[in-house]
């Protein structure tokens, strides 16, 4: 098994990383080795021998698709446009769909793709100003951090900027249709969610608020009921900090969050009426941890730093959801995405 870690490439980073897990008496992560170079690869997804990466290509960005060729990956494809890179790529291996967000552009785009990773566009939306926060980090225009599927194949956006959660359906044409939209409170910030192992509720994370907010929702009637919302950072922090990565376990039994600025992760579990307790608020042992990732049995979880240039591998405790640090301080640089594969 191996970690894929990607992310910033301003300073020492090159692209995207590979770093052994070795999985034996004392799991631990080998040394990281550069296997794409690519700017800024801040998000990223695998689908078999494809990976499709986030690409910063100066005053361009879009997504780029590389091949694995006799251990070397190889770039197949590239979409660019003028302006910023997406912030985030969602994916469907089995329809062999990519969804984008852009958070500088405002634009949700929706790609197809074939067996050797070629692309093609197929739609694209631009979110408008129509509620815009309060926050200075509100007050440019929308910012949709989050584009990927629901638990009944529609497809759903987080917008910083707007402060709303807005679902998408793509239709059998191919075209984007704009279904429902559910509103925070003004200056939440929402960035990324999680859905119930139900699919009855989601979990949206506010990256400006630093909190998670639960939500009640039908999917075929497209209401929503606000039930309750939590802090994801010590009610005496009075230093920045902004939420970023949301994961909900395959048991739906707990959730964690990431905080940059109180570099840490905080860990609920979910009760039986879909509300949430802190389990735990665990170090990252770093400095502004965006992503963390599990492997596939959520055994163990691995956080990047991206401003120490380092990882921390942690062991997951299914019972109670806890984590315990196993290594800390992996070099790795400018870490933002981490994928565990095979």
């Amino acid at each position: 098994m191996k970690v894929l870690i990607g992310g910033y490439t301003k300073n020492n980073s090159k692209g995207i990383y590979e770093l052994p897990f070795e999985n034996n008496d004392q799991p631990h992560l080998d040394e990281a080795k550069n296997i794409i170079e690519i700017g800024g690869p801040t998000y990223f997804q695998k689908d078999g021998n494809l990976i499709f990466a986030i690409n910063n290509a100066g005053d361009q960005g879009g997504i780029s698709t590389f091949k694995l060729n006799n251990s070397n990956y190889e770039e197949v494809d590239t979409y660019l446009t003028p302006g910023s890179s997406p912030a985030y790529i969602g994916i469907n291996p089995a329809k062999k769909l990519l969804y984008t967000a852009n958070y500088h552009t405002a634009v949700l785009s929706v790609f197809s793709y074939n067996d050797e990773g070629k692309l093609t566009l197929l739609d694209t939306v631009t979110h408008q100003n129509s509620s815009l926060g309060p926050r200075k980090e509100q007050a440019d225009g929308a910012h949709p951090h989050y584009f990927d599927e629901t638990p009944q194949g529609n497809l759903v956006s987080c917008d910083l900027g707007n402060d709303t959660v807005d679902f998408y359906r793509l239709n059998q044409d191919n075209k984007l249709k704009h279904l429902a939209t559910y509103k925070n409170e003004a200056g939440f910030g929402d960035r990324h969610l999680v859905f119930s192992k139900d699919g009855n509720y989601f979990y949206v994370v506010g990256e400006l608020s630093s909190q998670i907010n639960v939500v009640k929702f039908n999917e075929n009637d497209w209401t929503f009921k606000d039930i309750t919302t939590y802090s994801t950072i010590p009610s005496d922090w009075n230093e920045h900090n902004g939420a970023a990565a949301v994961k909900i376990s395959a048991d739906g039994k707990f959730i964690y969050v990431s905080n940059r600025g109180n570099d840490s992760i905080a860990v609920f579990a979910v009760q039986a009426d879909h509300t949430l307790k802190l389990v735990q608020r665990i170090s990252v042992f770093g400095s502004f941890p965006r992503d963390f990732n599990w492997d596939e049995s959520e055994t163990y979880v691995v956080v990047a730093n991206q401003n120490t240039d380092n990882a921390t591998l942690y062991s997951r405790n299914e019972e109670d959801g806890s984590l315990t640090p196993i290594q800390k301080n992996i070099p790795v640089p400018e870490g933002t995405r981490v994928l565990f594969v095979k």
